[in-house]
């Protein structure tokens, strides 16, 4: 059975192997990595899951939420989410997402948003919509 639950910061050295595996524009590097873990763990508006078994982080999911104009309150941002290739189609993204859809709720979150360019049909089966073209630039 997996279970969804906060990230620890034990866990901090399987999540930076599924990071890495998340990564195609950057290649996390391992102190940089352990910095930013340790502080999302203690952010307020983050929140680190990480889906677990027999002891084995099987994926993790970061996810934030913040004030905004448009919704007239706050909006939840999935910012990353990894399941290791042999646990895809199990469902563990799924869980990953139940769990953060349920903080986002208890925090009156009106939306949960993210952009994907390699998962769509995934989300689409979960129940989201397209709904905006993603834009970036490198600083």
């Amino acid at each position: 059975m997996v279970l969804i639950r906060q990230a620890m910061l034990e866990d901090c050295d399987q999540v930076f192997a599924l990071a890495g595996d998340f990564a195609t524009s950057f290649r996390p590097e391992y102190e940089a990595f352990t910095d930013a873990y340790a502080q999302l763990l203690g952010q307020e508006d983050a929140l680190v899951l990480v889906a677990e078994q027999s002891g084995r982080v099987l994926g993790y999911l970061l996810g934030f939420d913040h004030w905004t104009f448009f919704a007239n309150g706050r909006v939840s941002w999935v910012e990353e989410v990894m399941v290791q290739e042999d646990h895809r189609r199990r469902k563990v993204g799924a869980a990953l997402m139940a769990r953060f859809e349920e903080w986002a709720q208890s925090r009156q979150s009106k939306l949960v948003a993210l952009a994907t360019r390699r998962a769509a049909p995934f989300y689409l089966a979960i129940g989201y919509e397209e709904s905006a073209t993603y834009f970036r630039r490198l600083v």
